[in-house]
């Protein structure tokens, strides 16, 4: 990855926080403010593929493994509909 030169500016006392941690960690201020840019940069991507995230079993019956996720709210959805037809 190629470096370019950039002009930011920033609050004292958080320069004060990062100079000290520098300093703590033995590593140059510029690292840690590079690291803080590439942790912003990749919370404002657009990701192109949604995030695709484990499944697992709980073993445990009655949960979501045993009903789809649209079966679920369409029975709270029927539960709070009725709780509503009770009111008087």
């Amino acid at each position: 990855m190629g470096l370019k030169r950039t002009t930011v500016y920033a609050d004292a006392d958080d320069l004060a926080i990062i100079k000290a941690a520098a300093a703590r960690e033995g590593i140059a201020e510029a690292e840690i403010i590079r690291e803080a840019i590439h942790l912003a940069a990749l919370s404002k991507r657009d990701w192109e593929a949604p995030l695709e995230l484990p499944r697992f079993r709980s073993g445990a019956s009655g949960t979501a493994d045993d009903a789809s996720l649209g079966e679920i709210w369409d029975e709270k959805a029927r539960a709070y509909e009725e709780t509503k037809r009770r009111r008087p």
